[in-house]
């Protein structure tokens, strides 16, 4: 399967986080996601965690990809007609690499705390998730199954899940267990 792939260099600045969601809206257009469905909103406020983490936790430079199922291959316009698996199926992988050797670790945040629930949302969220060493640091990624629930409806939005815990299938009810890749090294 070809694979229409972006990125950009994400700068050890906090500021750096509102510049990879716009940036990453951009170019949700150009790969058959419309800005205002649901999955875009699912897959910024996915990139947002991910870098996020990058930026504060590691205080290294990072570089965010995105991955999308190329154009007739499912996903985007001209999928169906042409061998795909049809009009809005395909995953979505969203990665951040950056330069630390730090593993990315899971926190308990009290319901008080304002921060330390980025790899909860990510969990709650995608499908799969997971990292794995690179070189001198690391990659962590993410990926959503465009249409893989019942079309891009299932998704709801990160405001629904906030309010109501169920509009997801991935609603904060499945936060903590653990979906795991084979290529995620756990050390």
């Amino acid at each position: 399967m070809q694979v229409l792939q972006v990125q950009m260099e994400v700068r050890p600045d906090p500021a750096e986080v509102s510049r990879a969601r716009r940036w990453a809206r951009s170019r949700l257009a150009g790969s058959g996601i419309g800005v205002d469905e649901p999955l875009a909103e699912t897959l910024i406020l996915l990139i947002s965690e991910l870098v996020t983490n990058a930026v504060v936790h590691t205080g290294c430079p990072a570089v965010l990809r995105m991955l999308f199922p190329a154009q007739g291959e499912g996903g985007g316009p001209g999928a169906g007609g042409r061998g795909g698996r049809g009009p809005g199926c395909g995953t979505v992988r969203v990665e951040v690499a950056d330069t630390s050797d730090r593993a990315p670790r899971r926190r308990c945040a009290s319901e008080d705390a304002t921060n330390g629930r980025g790899l909860e949302l990510v969990d709650g969220l995608a499908d799969r998730w997971g990292w794995h060493p690179e070189g001198a640091g690391k990659r962590i990624w993410c990926e959503v199954d465009r249409g893989a629930r019942g079309g891009l409806g299932a998704y709801g939005t990160h405001e629904d899940v906030a309010l109501t815990g169920r509009t997801s299938p991935h609603a904060p009810s499945q936060i903590g267990r653990s979906r795991q890749s084979p290529d995620q090294v756990l050390t």
